[in-house]
């Protein structure tokens, strides 16, 4: 049975990951066991047993804890590396980002009552929107943070302050209301970022070729050396676009016309579809019966990425692809419980659809996926998919930006609900859980910052935080480059996806163009994907 007494790592609870005998670590279990509601707790993480913690739903990243006597209820997400320190109270809706300190006797209440004239107080409504706390976040004893706010990354605020509006990030404030005191970047950020986007792109220009060297074999193109995988056509066709990306060239030793030859030998004549397999040889792989489907199956996203990759060569399919669909077809795509994977049916449909009006100036049945599209977007949320409690809003996001991009992006047409789909992906991009450790991804950030560029095109709606995560995810992605090897998948992750290699370093190099372009810093990058993640659409219907 666990003590009421209070322990020693309640009010040293640094030590718990480090020094923590078995018997402390049991004991330990047994009060997370306890705990009520939904709750997600990484390794190492405390929870002092004096603490008053009563939450609907508790995450915890690694390392992370709650010190003696906090008071902790509500829906709580609190990153890596973070803590709740002795006495302070955290209440309500409230997104805490990795490596954040919360002073002693602090105070973050995501909840307030209502003020109306003529009702006593005990009788008027509460209202709650949330607070977000960003990554690596000081907060001072004594801090009172109120409910709509949010905390930039990297800012520190001082004991004792009363923050009652949004703090940007890299600001020191204090004092009661809190105000922003200084920068801690030494500069602004219109001047800040654009030096270290221009830094970061001359760096990549000038490795690119080792990067490519390193996951070239002999004989193939591999997505990560070491990993032992079958023989596979994207990684040809993302060290294709990387090249292309960066130094506006073929990868170094390969010649255009020998790359051409290879991708254009894989498209089976009779179905327009790339066969899976390599091209280290020049045998046509035929589909399998699996594979004969636009719609599912692994040969559909060769429709995106050899169909740009031969674009940014100058060449194109030889053969159109077959696109014959029903509306059933569509229906049947698992939208329920995994809109990631029916949405990027609709991707490789929509793709399919465009390169062919592109390549073989062949009209398709366009107009009947577009209207199907338009009576099953839910006008609520702006999305197809319906969200669940394992992982949020996460398939319905990604879901979101495989169809979009496939469709609306790539035909220039402008979304049917755009505001609705902006908070949609707003509110997912508070769900810290599915944006740390294995699930801070390349796939993950560009679900998010595409949807958010395009969805721009038509209205400023939720601009202001969309800036504020954009920053922050530029400044986080930045430092995670590994000379001479470039971006991991899952550069925080804890499998071989965290190994960097051509899709990460495709991916990331395309999404920090995505992120600064929102912000309006893409010129100091000095380049601009022509590839499957081309701003500009394919063929332009608007």
């Amino acid at each position: 049975m666990v003590s009421n007494e209070p322990l020693r790592l309640d009010f040293l609870p640094w030590e718990y990951a480090r020094k923590a005998s078995e018997a402390e670590r049991d004991r330990q279990a047994e009060r997370q066991a306890g705990l009520g509601g939904s709750v997600e707790l990484a390794p190492d993480v405390y929870v002092a047993e004096s603490a008053a913690v009563y939450c609907d739903e508790l995450r915890m990243g690694d390392r992370s804890y709650i010190a003696a006597h906090a008071y902790v209820t509500g829906r709580i997400a609190l990153g890596s590396d973070s803590t709740i320190n002795p006495f302070a109270a955290v209440r309500g809706v409230v997104t805490i980002g990795d490596g954040v300190r919360i002073g002693a006797h602090t105070s973050l209440l995501a909840f307030n009552h209502g003020t109306a004239p003529g009702e006593p107080i005990f009788k008027q409504p509460h209202t709650a929107v949330g607070i977000t706390i960003g990554d690596d976040v000081w907060i001072g004893s004594n801090v009172t943070i109120l409910d709509g706010v949010t905390v930039g990354p990297h800012t520190i605020i001082g004991a004792g302050a009363v923050v009652t509006k949004d703090i940007p990030a890299n600001s020191v404030a204090a004092g009661n209301p809190a105000r922003i005191l200084r920068s801690r970047t030494g500069a602004s950020m219109s001047g800040d970022l654009p030096t270290l986007l221009k830094d970061f792109a001359a760096k990549a220009r000038e490795q690119i070729d080792d990067v490519l060297a390193r996951c070239w074999d002999g004989s193939r193109f591999v997505d990560r050396p070491g990993i032992d995988r079958d023989p596979e056509i994207r990684p040809w066709c993302d060290a294709i676009e990387i090249a292309d990306l960066l130094v506006r060239r073929t990868p170094a030793g390969h010649t255009r016309d020998d790359l051409v030859r290879r991708l254009r030998a894989r498209q089976d004549p009779a179905t327009g579809l790339v066969s899976p397999g390599d091209l280290s040889d020049d045998g046509l792989g035929k589909p399998s019966d699996a594979e004969l489907s636009v719609l599912e199956g692994s040969a559909s996203y060769h429709v995106l990425c050899v169909g740009y990759a031969l674009q940014v060569l100058g060449s194109s399919f030889e053969h159109p692809i077959t696109t014959e669909f029903t509306l059933d077809d569509l229906d049947n795509l698992p939208w329920a419980r995994r809109a990631w994977s029916a949405g990027s049916g609709i991707d490789a449909l929509g793709t399919a659809l465009a390169r062919n009006l592109h390549d073989h100036k062949e009209s398709g049945a366009l107009e009947p996926l577009m209207g199907w599209l338009l009576t099953r977007v839910d006008p609520a949320s702006g999305t197809w998919g319906s969200p669940h409690p394992d992982d949020g809003l996460l398939q319905v996001v990604n879901g979101f930006y495989r169809l979009t991009r496939g469709t609306y992006a790539q035909f220039g047409l402008p979304l049917p609900y755009p505001e609705q789909a902006v908070a949609t992906v707003l509110a997912h991009s508070n769900d810290r859980r599915m944006f740390t450790g294995d699930n801070y991804n390349a796939c993950n950030i560009l679900d998010v910052i595409h949807p958010l560029w395009l969805a721009r095109k038509q209205t400023t709606y939720g601009e202001q935080e969309g800036r504020r995560w954009a920053e922050a995810q530029l400044r986080a992605i930045l430092t995670r480059w590994v000379d001479g090897a470039g971006f991991a998948f899952a550069p925080d992750g804890t499998d071989d996806r965290a190994i960097p290699g051509l899709q990460g370093t495709e991916m990331w190099l395309a999404i920090i163009w995505l992120l600064s372009d929102y912000l309006g810093l893409s010129d100091a990058l000095g380049y601009r994907p022509r590839g499957v993640h081309r701003p500009e659409p394919l063929i332009n219907l608007h």
